[in-house]
């Protein structure tokens, strides 16, 4: 399938990060997802019932990303995975977790880390 629905810019605060002062006072992680799902009956229909919902999907993702505390953003990538996964009907998903201001001196740039996985991921228990 190709159809794909993507929120890119998702802005959440949360605690997530290596040294103690990312764990205590927080940061702006920024995420990116795309998702695999069969848009035929949305287009066809023009009826929301059958399109995915996207601010569902906003809202998994600024919920779940402020969840942990997680050490790495690869770790937070992989939770937001499982999560949209389980949570709608997704063959593959793919997100990416941007981390601003990483404590790197010198650095102005931003990291950030992009998975991808799908139902068969999940269902194979390495999304456990």
């Amino acid at each position: 399938m190709s159809d794909k629905v993507r929120l890119n810019g998702i802005d959440l605060f949360a605690y997530h990060g290596v040294l103690p002062e990312e764990k205590s006072l927080g940061q702006r992680f920024v995420v990116d997802v795309e998702l695999s799902f069969d848009c035929a009956a949305a287009a066809d229909s023009d009826n929301l019932d059958d399109a995915l919902d996207y601010t569902a999907v906003y809202d998994l993702v600024k919920t779940a990303g402020a969840e942990g505390p997680f050490n790495l953003i690869e770790a937070v990538a992989g939770h937001l995975c499982r999560r949209l996964l389980t949570a709608f009907p997704l063959s593959k998903v793919k997100v990416t977790v941007h981390k601003p201001n990483p404590p790197i001196p010198g650095f102005l740039g931003a990291a950030a880390v992009t998975l991808k996985r799908d139902r068969a991921w999940l269902e194979a228990g390495d999304g456990a």
